[in-house]
Parts: C-alpha cells; structure tokens; sequence
C-alpha cells in the first residue's frame, strides 16, 4: 500500500532564529489524481492549496503557506548532487518540535600539527629530518657535518650538555647527540644523491637534442675544417736546430719558411671559408672583407690549437715543430709570448675539431666588420652557427653550462692578437730584405688592423694606388683565389 507522510498540525509553521516565520510547503502536487485505488486514496488525503492557504482534509482550519523568500533553482538534483526523484509526488517535511531552525556552521580548520620537541636540544622542533623530530638548526648541523666530514673535538669530558642555549658551545657532542637520538647517515647522503640525480636529469644529453638542420651543419663545418687543417695526430713533426737557444731579431731561414707555411695556410682558410654554408651566397666584396678581417684570427687560432705544453712548442700544417725562441725568431717577435699564453688559456677548453671549426667560423662570418655591404644577411648566417656551438658544447660537457661563453670570450682575445700581428707586421716589413709575400699582405691589407701603410718605408707604392681605386673593383683585383 502506497502512504505518503503528512505534516502534523503544527509542522507548518516553525520558529527561526530571527523570529520570522519560516513556512515548508513541501508538497509538489500534480494537477489530477494517479490512477489506481490506492493511489486514490492516498490523493485525497493530501492538503489542497487555495489561494496561497492549504486546506486540510477534514475538520480544523486551514494555515497558509508563504513562498519561499529565494528563488529555487529548477534543477534540483544538480544542486543536491543527488539524481532526480522517481515518483511525481513527493512530500518533504521535517518533524522538529519547537527547536530553532540553525544553519550548520562550516567546519573549522583542523588543529596545527605539533611535533615533539627537538630530540637533540629541545627546541621547537619544525618536523621530522633524517629520522626523528628536530629544529631547523640542529638538522641543518648535522647535514653540513656528514656532508662535509667534519671533525669535531671536545675541550672538555666528552659529556656536555646540549640544550637550545649550550647548543653551539660543543660541536662534537652535539653531532654525537644527533646520532644517539638516532639521526641517520644515510638519509643525509640518500637526499644528497638524489638531488644531484634531478640536476644531472636536467642537464642530460638527451635535453639539448640538435635539429636535422643544425646536425646537418654541425657536420658541413666539422668536415671543412678538418679537410683544411689536419690535426696534430696526423702530422710527422721535424724540428731544426735553427736558432733553438738564444732569441735574434730575425732569423731570415725560419722567416723563409714561416712565411711559406703562412701563405698555404692563408688558402687553405679561403677554402674553408668557401665550403660553409652560404659564404659564397654573399657578395664578393663581403666576402673578401670577411676574409680580409679574420684570416690573421683563424690562423692563430689554429696555430695554438697544435700547442704543446709539455715542449712548449707549436706544430704547423706540415709538421715543421718551433720552440718559444724559434717563434721569436722566426717573425713573431714580441708577439711570442702574447701567442703562447693564448694557447695556454685554450688548453682548459678541451676543444675538439668540431668546436675549433664552428668557433672559426663564427670568427670569420660576423655582421660587426666594417665596410661590409650587407651586415644583415652575414647576421642572419651566424645565428645557426652560435646556436650550433651552444647546443654541441652543451651536450657534449652536460655539467659544464659556461664552457659556450668561455669560447666566444676567446674571440675578443683572438682580435687583439690579430691586431698585435698587424702591428708587427708593420715593422717586419723593415726587417726583411725583401718584399712581403703578396698573400700575407694581402691578408694584412685590413682597414680594422692599422691605417694605410703607404708612407712607411718599405711600402709599395703602386698598393697605395689600389688602396685608393673604388673599393669593388679594388677588392675584386686583389680576391685570394686559391685552387
């Protein structure tokens, strides 16, 4: 049998906490009966509303119901987070005698957690740290002693009081403390390692991945240079006994030779050049400007990359071997030692091939070279080639972040070297008897080095003309075209 719950009397009308009356109408009436006898009866059983007012069935008067004071939604299982009722007829009520209506207030917070005092001095404590309750200070103590091996020693009976206050008075028995209250090693060194696991994690190879494009070019540079400047394992070194152990002025037998090597290694950096990838897209006269500027950089940038320390000798490109005084001797004058504390300053870098090779050709392709006609698009050619060094570097020394700065560094130091060599070469051209091989000088024909050399002695009056004709046709007459 189908019964539905009807208000008592009184269940109408309920008494708020302010005083107003609260009214529950709670009853959602369809506008005709439910088929079916029992459904019947219990239909006509239920109030009727007339009017605002709810008329009970039978004797007795009938009580009002005021609408609610805010509106209901209209869904309300969305509100109640509850499905929906089954039944078309629902009656809600809410049997309380005189009791006040009070809203629930909110839960209120949970309690501070509270730890028990610092197991070593007593202390507040502000958690648990290598294994039992203790303060900032003496977790921070114990971590710096285990991870440092310190060695601590008592001045007195080994037995001092360790308190919030007498705390820092004994550092051996405040670590023996800590390790009585039951502080562990082992969880020092556990949380040690695995934050050298997160930065190592973040510093994986595996995180500076290089693009098709970037290894492609990565492997165009590496196999220029390599093809143009063969390594110092490759070489059969010969040395001479010229001039070994006492420095001249000049030694006309190493210049000889110097300034022949000089010359084949001039074309062989032209060549370089012409293999990177869009030099020859450039015009010719940028071209020849970029050469002009960084021949004397690259060249002594791969003069100290065959430096070795422990002969303190530098080996060039067909294995001629010179000492200190023999450099000296053969040209370099007082830019010897200048050279030699450069390649010093490389041998930390640890560079390979690859790096000499796109470092000298970030040397080489720069926007920042005078006279150039498009510095714009020579930008726009380096910018893969910073990038290239920078990730290489990066992931071929993961730990070594700084090592990318390191050797762009290099090349102001490489500039100031070049302009040294500009100046000796200056007073080289006195020292020698006769001209200088036109390469070289073609080389050191560079505006950035030094002012036109055309009143110093020496100098050749008909390049003092070139200087002055227009400066494409100059710079086409004058092009290095090595085969």
């Amino acid at each position: 049998m189908l019964t539905l719950p009807l208000p008592p009397p009184g269940a109408g009308r309920r008494q708020g906490r302010r005083g107003n009356r609260q009214w529950v109408l709670g009853v959602l009436a369809p506008s005709s009966p439910p088929s079916g006898s029992l459904c019947t009866t219990a239909w006509n059983r239920l109030p009727r509303v007339r009017d605002g007012c709810m008329e009970r069935p039978g004797p007795g008067p009938a009580y009002c119901a005021k609408p609610p004071a805010a509106p209901v939604s209209q869904d309300l299982s969305l509100l109640l987070g509850r499905n929906p009722p089954v039944c078309n007829v629902a009656v809600e009520t809410q049997s309380t005698s005189s009791e006040e209506m009070v809203p629930s207030s909110p839960s209120p917070p949970p309690p501070p957690r509270v730890y028990k005092p610092c197991f070593v001095c007593n202390d507040k404590s502000s958690g648990y740290h290598y294994g039992v309750s203790s303060c900032e200070g003496c977790k921070g103590f114990f971590r710096r002693s285990i991870q440092k091996n310190m060695v601590y020693t008592c001045h007195r009976d080994k037995n001092c009081i360790i308190n919030k206050v007498t705390r820092n008075r004994c550092q051996y028995c405040r670590l023996q403390k800590c390790f009585e209250v039951g502080m562990s090693k082992e969880a020092v060194r556990n949380d040690r390692n695995k934050k050298k696991k997160e930065v190592k994690e973040e510093g994986s190879p595996d995180s500076y991945e290089l693009s098709p494009q970037l290894e492609e070019l990565i492997t165009k540079v590496s196999r220029a240079h390599q093809e143009t400047f063969p390594s110092l394992c490759q070489l059969g070194k010969y040395t001479t006994n010229s001039s070994a152990d006492h420095r001249v002025q000049l030694d006309l037998g190493l210049w000889d030779k110097f300034s022949e090597l000089a010359t084949k290694c001039i074309i062989k950096i032209v060549e370089f050049a012409k293999r990177l990838p869009g030099f020859t897209g450039l015009s010719i006269a940028d071209q020849i400007t970029l050469l002009k500027a960084a021949c004397l950089d690259i060249l002594m940038l791969r003069i100290c990359t065959r430096y070795t320390p422990e002969q303190d000798t530098m080996t060039f490109s067909d294995g001629l071997t010179l000492n200190r005084t023999q450099m000296h001797n053969a040209g370099f004058g007082p830019l010897t030692d200048l050279v030699f504390a450069f390649a010093g300053q490389l041998l930390p870098l640890e560079m390979d091939d690859t790096e000499t090779g796109l470092l000298s050709a970030i040397c080489l392709i720069c926007g920042d070279r005078m006279d150039l006609e498009e510095p714009e698009k020579v930008d726009k050619l380096q910018e893969p080639l910073l990038e290239a060094l920078r990730l290489y570097a990066r992931r071929r020394r993961p730990s070594q972040p700084y090592m990318f700065p390191r050797m762009l560094m290099k090349i102001t130091d490489l500039r100031g070297i070049s302009t040294k060599g500009a100046e000796r070469a200056i007073t080289l051209k006195m020292e020698i008897p006769g001209p200088m091989p036109p390469l070289i000088r073609e080389m050191l024909e560079n505006p950035e080095m030094f002012e036109d050399d055309s009143s110093q002695p020496g100098s050749n009056p008909k390049a003092s003309s070139e200087d002055e004709a227009p400066r494409g046709q100059s710079k086409g007459s004058r092009s290095p075209q090595p085969d």
